[in-house]
């Protein structure tokens, strides 16, 4: 028997009607983007002049005229009215790490008459309140003018609800001074940044053809599916995403019987309705299978342009947690919603295209591409030695906390795994000796020579315990976590890889200029970055001891919690950098630092409150209760004479101790809660002393309070316990 409230929650859930099939009522050709203002709906709704000034503006990131603006505006209204809507919205990316929208009809009133209207002002630029958003410093409550910008590289869209249909324009946020108070902002920038320094490389290296260069992404996401009845009896998951507290299973992951298993009818009933909400709005999902721990899952998508692909990953998200609800389901996107069983990531598969449709990561067929191949490499694998301490700054989070570093997720230590057949050539250029990889004949390594082996997609094995790996044609940053937005990975990503490239092409440009045939000075000039930068190149097990005593040997920096990555941010030389290339200023780099510090000390101050409160008023007077009727128990085996006594005073006294220690951490992690919330003055002060404080008193009050649910008579434990969320469906 159980606790009455989780009786009823396993009575609903198993005795829930089997998922009834779906109604195929669209061809895929027609769903797919049906309600995206794409190319193709543009050509159709816009006289070529404003269509091909539009694509401009898109791929090139030309401006676009006012007058053209107008005509778009109408159009898409147009659109969009044909569809249903009645609002549109400038959809937006605040430094919440959400997304947020503000709703206006196309409603107008002329001479008493009502008309449709959306102009091109409308359309370009819109006004909401900036005033309760995070700012960092940036402005004053009472500063509360914001404006949100146009972004033409991110589609419009239309989302559909029962209540109606809303056209979704994806839009920059910024102030009224002009500082950005979003993610996309920088992002944004540091895609035209990675642009520049990608065009120049390329005509370095002889290329005069390419128009211009764009950054590619396809971020996997993972996610837990629960039973929104056992959700709903979890004030902890309601309050923080993440249990905190639970008891481990009998049976958690390790018979390893999940990954890849079969999907339940009802899970996959729901994965069929996400894919196909997806595929209205453009966005690619391509993969779905069941992950590693129980009641745990992923989607991913093909690889597109960073700045649609940042925008598709938010309304994947959106879109997993509303179907979720429609099916019985809670969508759980927190890093570590369970103790004990794997996490979830994000991983981040970025590269960069150019006009051509090349890929500039993927090894070539001739000398001039693999030459080409081998200098991106290069300033990637520089970029990440120089800039680590940056790249874990980007995934620094209260949730990731609980991934990184544990035997599920990257360590935080950033290396790169390039794979054995790689990196054989990496040493081979590196000494200028006859190469000795797998299968390839003897010769001295040279660039843009027919010595250079072809390397296939496929050569190299894949290697999970690697934050940075490359995967044949991309990089895999597999530290992001499943509930951050990948706008500030890929940011960072973008203008670091920028940075590298201006290097290097400064000193290829001097040894020709100087007289050195462009092959030898691009030979000399890759030689001597990676010989002073291969120490982050690492193939091995990221998880082992052995691994992190060989990183300190080699310098590599180790930054284990997200308050000692945060203040990466606004170092001297991290501040230089983003203001060499436009991305972001030194005012907009601090507040993002006291963004960051302060949604990390909000996080751990609401898991400490939700603890304290959880433990107070339903796990402790549970434990109470139980040794009420224990402790009534043996009064009346004493009576009678049983042989049992001495064992059921032992229990008694067991539990008696384990209240006692509960009691103690509740009381422990009060005082470290009121202790921090002293230091809320200062954003970095606050999250060091709830990091140093209050997470550890919160894991000692959840040990506690999970060695009680072991003890405590299961009738009267009163949260859902771990077996019950994790395998009942």
């Amino acid at each position: 028997m159980s606790h009455p409230a989780r009786h009823s929650a396993v009575h609903t859930i198993v005795n829930r009607a089997a998922p009834k099939p779906p109604e195929l009522r669209d061809d895929l050709h027609e769903l797919y983007g049906k309600n995206v203002f794409d190319l193709a709906q543009m050509r159709e709704h816009l006289p070529e002049r404003a269509y091909r000034a539009l694509e401009s503006c898109i791929e090139r990131g030309t401006e676009l005229e006012p007058e053209l603006a107008d005509l778009v505006a109408n159009a898409m209204k147009e659109w969009a009215l044909e569809r249903g809507a009645t609002h549109f919205t400038h959809w937006f990316q605040p430094m919440t790490g959400l997304t947020a929208e503000k709703h206006d009809s196309f409603l107008a009133i002329e001479d008493g008459r009502m008309l449709l209207e959306f102009s091109g002002k409308q359309l370009v630029k819109g006004e909401p309140d900036a005033s309760s958003f995070p700012s960092g410093g940036l402005r004053a409550t009472f500063e509360a003018r914001g404006y949100t910008a146009w972004d033409p590289t991110s589609p419009a869209f239309i989302r559909e609800t029962a209540m109606g249909a809303t056209l979704c324009i994806p839009t920059a946020f910024c102030s009224w001074t002009g500082d950005a108070l979003d993610k996309k902002t920088p992002l944004l920038r540091s895609c035209e940044a990675l642009n520049k320094a990608a065009l120049r490389m390329l005509k370095v290296l002889g290329d005069e053809k390419t128009e211009y260069v764009y950054p590619t992404v396809g971020a996997e996401q993972e996610y837990f599916l629960i039973d929104r009845e056992f959700y709903l009896q979890r004030p902890d998951l309601i309050a923080t995403g993440r249990t905190l507290f639970g008891a481990q299973p009998p049976k958690g992951q390790q018979l390893e019987d999940h990954y890849f298993g079969s999907i339940s009818p009802r899970v996959l009933a729901y994965m069929h309705e996400v894919e196909r909400e997806l595929w209205k709005l453009g966005v690619p999902v391509k993969t779905r299978h069941n992950e590693v721990a129980p009641s745990q899952f992923e989607i991913a998508p093909i690889f597109e342009r960073t700045t649609v692909s940042t925008d598709h990953n938010m309304l994947t998200m959106e879109v997993l947690r509303q179907v979720a609800q429609r099916h019985g389901f809670q969508c759980l996107l927190h890093e570590k919603p369970f103790a004990g069983v794997n996490g979830s990531g994000k991983h981040n598969n970025w590269s960069m295209s150019t006009s051509g449709g090349e890929n500039l990561l993927e090894p070539g067929h001739t000398p001039d591409e693999n030459m080409r191949f081998i200098v991106f490499l290069t300033a990637t694998i520089r970029a990440v030695d120089l800039h680590a301490e940056l790249l874990r700054m980007t995934i620094a989070t209260a949730g990731n906390d609980h991934r990184l570093g544990a035997n599920e997720a990257p360590p935080a230590i950033i290396s790169i795994y390039l794979g054995e057949q790689l990196s054989a050539v990496v040493d081979a250029l590196i000494t200028g000796e006859p190469r000795g990889s797998k299968g390839g004949e003897s010769g001295t390594m040279k660039l843009g020579v027919s010595t250079l082996p072809p390397l296939p997609r496929d050569a190299t094995d894949r290697n999970r315990t690697s934050p940075f790996a490359f995967t044949g044609n991309k990089f895999e940053f597999r530290a992001v976590g499943s509930s951050q937005s990948i706008s500030q990975p890929n940011t960072v990503l973008n203008t670091i890889v920028a940075e590298s490239l201006r290097i290097i092409a400064d000193e290829i440009e001097a040894k020709v200029a100087a007289g050195t045939s462009r092959e030898q000075a691009v030979q000399q000039t890759v030689q001597g970055v990676l010989q002073k930068h291969q120490r982050v190149i690492f193939n091995g097990n990221g998880y082992s001891s052995e691994w992190h005593e060989e990183a300190a040997k080699r310098g590599l920096p180790n930054l284990p919690t997200a308050v000692d990555a945060i203040g990466q941010f606004s170092t001297e030389e991290t501040v230089a950098m983003f203001e060499r290339h436009a991305v972001l200023s030194k005012r907009e780099c601090d507040s993002r630092t006291n963004v960051m510090f302060e949604a990390y000390a909000k996080a751990i101050s609401i898991e400490a409150q939700s603890a304290i409160t959880l433990a107070s008023s339903a796990l402790l007077p549970a434990a109470f209760r139980f040794q009420r009727e224990l402790a009534e128990s043996i009064e009346a085996a004493r009576r009678v004479g049983a042989k049992s006594l001495a064992r059921q005073e032992k229990r008694l006294q067991d539990l008696a101790a384990r209240i006692d220690q509960a009691l103690g951490a509740l009381e422990t992690l009060e005082q470290a809660y009121e202790a921090a919330e002293s230091h809320a003055d200062s954003a970095e002060g606050h999250a060091r002393t709830c990091r140093n404080t209050v997470v550890p008193a919160s894991l000692a009050l959840r040990e506690a309070c999970d060695s009680l649910e072991t003890l405590v008579d299961n009738d009267l434990w009163p949260l859902p316990k771990y077996e019950e969320m994790l395998f009942i469906h």
